[in-house]
């Protein structure tokens, strides 16, 4: 809706005051005129013209505008940063999804990435994967199959790889993409979330998360596995030529090494990042969860809000103020010759 407002270029104080003095001077010269009316040249025309070039000086100097409202419509993306844990521990087979079967906990973790896409329609994401190293296999995308299809190639890295579990490794690189996202799309919401069985048996002290903090608006921890473990097959050393199924053996007691997740890891590592923890099994899945509400949080939104914008309209009364001084020139100019 439009209508019309006084908004002073110089300022109300200042504005106001040229204003009222400009009124003034009208009002003094129209009282001038009729005082002395018998004993000046000045005609009724002239001294009503000077008036209203007073006036509109004064008019001019409260500005008037003309409001108009306007709809700015502000969208606020959402960007999901998926890091999965890909270590020979992941390829235990305790885990549970959404139902009281076993599975192993890799396949956990994609059961969880694939209701992760569907908890955020619309939203970009990317997927780091993370063992004797860490890698940034899908950029940020909006593509969401090549999330889909990332997952399902996921497969945990040959146990002779492993020089023990590090949970920070994945530090860096979580660093660097999330650093990154931020400065490409400040104004997005990005969530970090991280898939892992919390196991830590690296001989060097993990890192903290909380690096992590600036770069994220939101972070989870979430944990596969369970509490009472289970023994890791040994894949892909090429030690083997049997059929049968061999473990990994503790070096301490040379028998097949039980891994377990670590839910007081997980949660030190939501803390650090200031986020949540949250154990998957087979009541708790990525829909059935809390993370299901915090996710519509999170969703992308379109905010709309309501601007006035203000523009000055004295155009009219400039041409009008230039044809009166243009007509005050011209009657001193003839005035001036006569008396001559």
């Amino acid at each position: 809706m439009n209508g019309l407002t006084l908004s002073p270029a110089l300022g109300w104080p200042i504005g106001g005051g040229i204003a009222v003095v400009m009124v003034l001077f009208a009002i003094v010269g129209i009282i001038q005129h009729i005082r002395r009316r018998s004993n000046t040249d000045e005609t009724l025309v002239t001294s009503i013209r000077r008036a209203i070039i007073c006036l509109l000086l004064a008019t001019m100097a409260l500005t008037p505008s003309i409001v108009s409202a306007t709809d700015n419509r502000a969208i606020n993306a959402t960007n999901v940063v998926i890091a999965v844990d890909v270590t020979g521990s992941m390829a235990v087979d305790d885990a549970a999804y959404g139902d009281s079967g076993t599975i192993t906990r890799l396949q956990a973790a994609k059961l969880a990435i694939a209701d992760l896409t569907d908890s955020y329609p619309n939203a970009s994401f990317a997927g780091l994967s993370f063992g004797s190293n860490a890698s940034l296999d899908v950029p940020l995308t909006p593509d969401t199959g090549a999330i889909e299809n990332w997952a399902n190639s996921l497969s945990t890295e040959p146990t002779s790889q492993s020089a023990g579990s590090s949970l920070d490794t994945v530090l860096d690189r979580a660093l660097v993409t999330l650093k990154s996202i931020q400065d490409e799309h400040p104004d997005d919401v990005t969530l970090f979330y991280v898939i892992t069985d919390g196991e830590q048996t690296s001989a060097t002290n993990r890192r903290t998360f909380s690096s992590l903090r600036s770069y994220v608006t939101n972070a989870f921890a979430l944990g596969v596995g369970s509490a009472q473990g289970g023994k890791i097959p040994l894949n892909g050393d090429g030690s083997s030529t049997s059929t049968d199924q061999q473990w990994v053996t503790d070096p301490s007691t040379g028998e097949p090494g039980i891994s377990v997740m670590d839910e007081a890891t997980l949660k030190d590592i939501a803390d650090e990042m200031g986020g949540s923890f949250v154990a998957l099994n087979a009541d708790h899945t990525v829909s059935n969860s809390a993370l299901a509400s915090m996710s519509s949080t999170w969703n992308v939104t379109q905010t709309v809000k309501h601007r006035e914008r203000i523009s000055p309209v004295i155009w009219p009364l400039t041409i009008a103020l230039v044809i009166l001084l243009i007509w005050e020139l011209a009657t001193w100019i003839f005035t001036s010759r006569r008396l001559l």
